[in-house]
């Protein structure tokens, strides 16, 4: 079933003891698959970071460094678009290979910012993104309207980044990066509330596991988005 396209109401939460089962089945893979991109993104940054080779590669060669940036776009828009006629295991494993080219994208950062700058802002975005979460899914509000205003503050944020580029200004540096926070701290919320309910309709087994990677896929880059604006914020006095 294309839920999307559908017309139909999803159940509420606090319906019956089968969707409340279904709701929380969903959920714990959603969490479960989430954290495992977050393992892989951490791990081959780490390997990156840590070998001069790799690091020559990536960061030497700037068509390999934008290609892959190119290629974690392509990906998040045709793993979704494609996703009803590939198998769950596809699914999972271009995840798995989406968080693998962030992780190497990221590995910029432990050259730039101590280990114990990354450390500290990871645990208060774990903490941020996880109260949120929380909030989000125990919510009754509906949050669509939310959610809709964020996505155009995204794309606002997206043009005064790029302006930022050519402009250069620390202040406005520092603005885009608070307002990144909020607006991600508000899509962790809201993208939350949105798996659940997804995951409260009536889907069949194979749909409901394609469901929990892209919801994972989801969570996994509010978590790393609001990870990359609050370390730009605390990581001032971090920098190598």
């Amino acid at each position: 079933m294309d839920y999307n396209n559908s017309n139909m109401t999803p159940p509420p939460y606090y319906g019956t003891g089968r969707v409340v089962s279904q709701t929380n089945a969903v959920l714990k893979r959603v969490y479960v698959r989430m954290f495992v991109g977050l393992l892989i993104s951490a791990f081959v940054a780490l390997g990156i970071a840590s070998s001069p080779a790799a690091i020559s590669i990536i960061l030497g060669n700037k068509i390999v460094f934008l290609g892959m940036l190119i290629a974690m776009f392509v990906m998040a828009w045709v793993i979704p678009a494609r996703m009803a006629k590939m198998s769950s295991g596809a699914v999972f494993g271009l995840f798995c290979l989406f968080s693998a080219l962030m992780g190497g994208w990221l590995a910029p950062i432990f050259l730039v910012y101590k280990i114990g700058t990354i450390v500290y802002t990871f645990f208060i975005t774990a903490g941020t993104f996880g109260a949120m979460s929380v909030y989000g899914y125990f919510t009754k509000s509906d949050l669509s309207k939310m959610g809709t205003y964020l996505i155009m503050a995204l794309f606002g944020l997206i043009i005064a980044s790029v302006v930022n580029i050519f402009v250069a200004s620390s202040t406005m540096d520092w603005i885009i990066s608070i307002v990144g926070v909020l607006i991600f701290i508000g899509l962790t919320a809201w993208d939350t509330q949105t798996v659940k309910r997804l995951a409260a309709a009536n889907l069949e087994p194979q749909l409901a596991d394609k469901l929990a990677t892209m919801g994972a896929m989801t969570l996994y880059l509010d978590f790393i988005n609001l990870f990359l604006f609050l370390l730009r914020i605390f990581g001032g006095n971090g920098r190598d």
